[in-house]
């Protein structure tokens, strides 16, 4: 059910729309730090994860600045496609972890060839999603917004499993819940989204 969106080619699309809400909303707060207008100050991405083509435009990380002599803040708002500065795609990771989920060998096999991730990366991503966001205390705060609440021990697929719709629906629905629980507090080093570094 999940696989047939790698191959929906306004997917990608949809989840830039949700990037240029996420982006418009944090733009019209201002900036943080002095309360200054935040002009556009996107930059480039390279990002990894299969079968998505992606144009320059839609591989852009979508960034604010703020626009204030002497602050100039730099303000990057949550994301859907993008999980900080990790090189795959988030829907890629997300759906690795729910497809990956079972006793075959070959879903492992056909998921390392399809988006191209190493065996032990499709591993390490399973881990950090029990381990990392399942034990977060982010998660654990963010979990009550639903009735029932996903299990830990089952991520991603009992978060897919809360929302409603069809599969794209449900993606994008979770995307765009864990780019606001964790999308304004990723630690630099250590902590949730380590281990998607290597």
């Amino acid at each position: 059910m999940y696989a047939e969106i790698f191959s929906n080619a306004s997917f990608p699309e949809a989840l830039l729309a949700l990037d240029r809400e996420l982006a418009g909303a944090t733009k019209q707060q201002g900036c943080p730090r002095c309360g200054g207008v935040l002009d556009v100050a996107d930059y480039p991405r390279k990002p990894r994860g299969g079968p998505f083509a992606l144009d320059d435009g839609s591989a852009r990380r979508l960034s604010l600045c703020c626009r204030r002599e002497g602050c100039r803040l730099r303000v990057t708002p949550p994301s859907v496609r993008f999980l900080g500065r990790r090189v795959y795609l988030s829907v890629v990771v997300l759906l690795c972890g729910v497809l990956r989920q079972g006793p075959t060998h070959w879903r492992v096999d056909a998921l390392r060839r399809f988006v191209g991730a190493d065996r032990r990366t499709l591993a390490r991503w399973q881990r950090w999603w029990i381990e990392r966001v399942g034990l977060s205390r982010v998660f654990e705060i963010g979990r009550a917004d639903f009735m029932p609440p996903p299990a830990a021990t089952d991520l991603p697929r009992s978060l897919l499993d809360v929302f409603i719709g069809s599969a794209s629906e449900r993606v994008l629905q979770a995307l765009r819940w864990l780019a606001q629980q964790f999308g304004s507090r990723l630690p630099k080093g250590g902590g949730v989204h380590a281990e998607l570094a290597r």
